[in-house]
């Protein structure tokens, strides 16, 4: 079993999941959009099952796998996977389109959406100062389109639709986010991850025939890199959240926009401007500062 309150052991977790989930995402804009992102989606989403049900396998200390699919409320994980899919699919297909760190930072935007989402779905009040935070993050939003050319004729129109699709991410992962704490009041941990894991695979799946294209060795060899580093990467964050408290490991989550920034320079010679680190920063601070503030109205609760 995973060790409980091993900071330094869930932060070097965090650090090094970051790090594989970047050069995942590294190795998918290195396919150039060359293969479909349904199949791309399916490698990552196949490879990462045997992961899964290794996570779920010793999570259960020996009792039956597949009873962890026992559940009453199946429509709930449907529409959480189907967000998850949508969450997804938006991050993979801007890949094509914006630079790594570019997409990493407007990517991390869950935070804010989690606030605003929570209004209609948790029927939660915003208070001023996480309202303030969310305008913080959109402003970082705003910084960073700026930066690349968003308020002049500089800006292409695939890179708008790459922004775009980006903050999408950020959305559909906040609903995602949100339907997982409803599951949680009467799903185990190990259900959820399961049925995400499972119906994941089976949509990506029932879309490859609708855009399959047979992968040369090259890029066969890119998509089972994807699937592998992707799979690794989720154990390591799954055994970094059981070390630590969250408040304590989750500031080290946004160490993938230096991975994004080290490997965007490395792999592809693409160096964020001056706008795009503060805007990214902007992002983090607001993210931060609404995690703070959670924490506060948990300690109050």
């Amino acid at each position: 079993m995973p060790l409980r309150h091993d900071v330094r052991r869930g932060v070097l977790l965090m650090l090094a999941a970051c790090a594989l989930f970047t050069v995942m995402s590294a190795l998918i804009k290195a396919l150039g959009g060359r293969i479909p992102v349904a199949e791309v989606m399916f490698f990552r989403s196949a490879f990462a099952v045997p992961v899964v049900l290794l996570v779920v396998a010793r999570a259960r200390r020996g009792r039956p796998v597949l009873d962890a699919l026992r559940t009453k409320r199946f429509p709930g994980h449907f529409v959480r996977a189907t967000t998850g899919t949508a969450a997804q699919a938006c991050a993979f297909f801007s890949l094509a389109l914006l630079p790594l760190a570019e997409h990493t930072a407007l990517t991390n935007t869950t935070p804010l959406f989690v606030t605003l989402l929570s209004i209609p779905f948790l029927g939660e009040k915003v208070g001023v100062h996480r309202a303030g935070a969310v305008l913080l993050g959109f402003a970082g939003i705003l910084v960073i389109a700026w930066g690349q050319g968003g308020f002049t004729s500089a800006l292409e129109g695939a890179a708008w639709l790459g922004m775009a699709v980006a903050v999408g991410n950020g959305v559909f992962s906040a609903a995602t986010t949100l339907l997982v704490r409803r599951l949680s009041a009467t799903e185990a941990s190990t259900t959820i991850t399961l049925w995400q894991s499972l119906l994941m695979t089976a949509f990506a799946a029932a879309a490859l025939p609708f855009g399959w294209v047979t992968p040369g060795w090259h890029d066969l060899i890119l998509l089972v890199l994807v699937g592998l580093l992707g799979g690794a990467a989720q154990i390591m964050l799954t055994e970094a959240w059981a070390s630590a408290q969250v408040s304590a490991i989750a500031p080290y989550s946004y160490s993938s926009l230096l991975w994004a920034i080290l490997f965007g320079w490395v792999a592809f010679g693409d160096v964020p401007g001056p706008l795009t680190v503060l805007g990214s920063a902007l992002i983090v601070t607001a993210s931060l500062y609404i995690l703070h503030r959670e924490l506060v109205r948990r300690r109050r609760g």
